[in-house]
């Protein structure tokens, strides 16, 4: 681009000029009238006039579209995505912390559900975004013929100030000369005045040639302007193109693959909860087969009557026999003392009825 603006502002010669280019340029010195104050205000002004419609062109183009508006959107689409916290999935509301509760709390749907939400307002605004792009390529190809426009414009304006400078040369080197010769060869003093009316004549189109200069100056200083508002508009195109073809497929992908990842990891989850519910099942299965097992094998070798109790009931029962043979033993001998002694009153009650019956008394009892 700069070597295209430089080669445009390097201003003409009559050495560079084509065969077309050097015809033009004598006609409008040929068509050059010092003396016609007119003409030398309008020197030039068709080409001023079509620079100062392509600068009002080029304001309308700027004003009339709105870049601003496209760079809004892409802002609206980067403040879309970031709606959809990822981080959601794993980091869930209090209740679907709770064990068996959370299972029945359906923060994968409530994720899809916004999801779904954001996609929606993301489709609009990529629909937004390729009307922007069709805008601005179209502003693109607009600013490539203002370009050339302006170009020739530039060309144009040299061909003058070219064809300008050959006949103020003509007129410093011959016309002039000529004229200050004759009035000083001459008496009359309108001869004089000639020389001076000519002489402001040549200075006021010396200044309409400065004035083409710097609407030339004014002409090249929009040049890269146009090529930066282009090279703005190509740059906010592959932004919206990358956005459209990269950022939003790339975004709804790690969507996907975020689900996915959290899917896969409640299943593993699940899994692992199964595989520790069989195992502590299993463990606990073990155990109770173990206590079973072992309880089983002891009553098992156990006798119908423990030789403890065997043995007890044996001791029991000789102490039982030895108080009953040394209760029997002891009442065995107080039958036989009480025999004795019945005996002994017995035969004591004999002896007294004996002397009673001797004595012939009446019997008494006391």
């Amino acid at each position: 681009m700069s070597s295209e603006i430089e080669t445009t502002t390097k201003e003409l010669t009559l050495t560079t000029l084509n065969d077309d280019q050097k015809k033009k340029v004598e006609d409008i010195k040929n068509e050059i009238v010092i003396t016609d104050s007119q003409g030398i205000i309008q020197y030039g002004s068709g080409v001023q006039s079509k620079l100062a419609d392509f600068a009002d062109s080029l304001l309308n183009q700027v004003k009339a579209k709105d870049a601003g508006q496209a760079g809004e959107t892409l802002t609206d689409l980067m403040l879309t995505v970031k709606k959809l916290d990822v981080d959601s999935l794993t980091s869930g509301s209090f209740m679907s912390r709770i064990p068996f509760i959370g299972n029945f709390v359906a923060g994968t749907s409530r994720f899809i559900a916004k999801y779904q939400s954001i996609e929606h307002h993301i489709e609009t605004i990529t629909d937004e975004l390729v009307d922007a792009k069709m805008q601005l390529l179209k502003d693109v190809t607009l600013l490539d013929a203002l370009f050339e426009k302006n170009s020739e414009y530039i060309v144009d304006l040299d061909l003058y100030i070219l064809a300008g400078e050959i006949k103020l040369r003509d007129l410093h080197e011959n016309v002039l000369p000529e004229m200050k010769q004759k009035a000083r060869d001459s008496s009359d003093p309108l001869d004089s005045q000639k020389v001076q009316d000519l002489s402001q004549m040549i200075n006021r189109f010396e200044k309409k040639i400065h004035d083409l200069r710097l609407s030339r100056t004014i002409s090249i200083q929009s040049m890269p302007q146009i090529r930066l508002i282009q090279n703005n508009d190509q740059l906010l195109i592959e932004k919206i193109q990358s956005s459209i073809l990269n950022t939003i497929p790339l975004w709804k992908n790690q969507v996907v693959i975020a689900i996915s990842l959290f899917r896969q990891k409640k299943a593993l989850e699940l899994q692992k909860a199964v595989s520790s519910t069989t195992n502590e099942l299993l463990t606990k299965n073990s155990e109770l087969l173990k206590e079973s097992s072992i309880e089983i094998a002891k009553e098992s070798e156990k006798g119908i009557v423990e030789i403890e109790t065997l043995k007890k009931v044996h001791e029991d029962l000789i102490s039982t026999i030895e108080e009953t043979i040394k209760i029997q033993t002891e009442g065995s001998i107080k039958r036989k003392e009480a025999e004795l002694e019945m005996e002994k009153l017995e035969a004591e009650l004999k002896d007294k009825l004996a002397g009673v019956k001797e004595s012939g008394a009446p019997l008494k009892l006391e």
